[in-house]
């Protein structure tokens, strides 16, 4: 089973990696942009049997810094 885990900074959170692809952006004249915040993407391939929890867990444990992120699950 696939699972996707999307990871992005709280809101509040600085995010020099934003701020650098936005300031690209602008340089390259695309105009109209008013904020970027970057993420990343987490795709896991997974047994049937592990669940919601397990994978929540994991996000918890590893995946995510919680204090300055948040996480979404999407099973495919």
């Amino acid at each position: 089973m696939k699972i996707k885990v999307f990871v992005t900074l709280k809101n509040g959170v600085l995010d020099p990696q934003g701020k650098a692809i936005h300031h690209a952006l602008e340089g390259l004249g695309f105009g109209g942009v008013n904020d970027v915040r970057a993420g990343r993407l987490i795709e896991l391939d997974v047994d049937e049997n592990v669940s919601d929890e397990d994978v929540q867990d994991m996000c918890k444990k590893l995946l995510a810094n919680t204090v300055i992120e948040n996480f979404e699950i999407e099973r495919n």
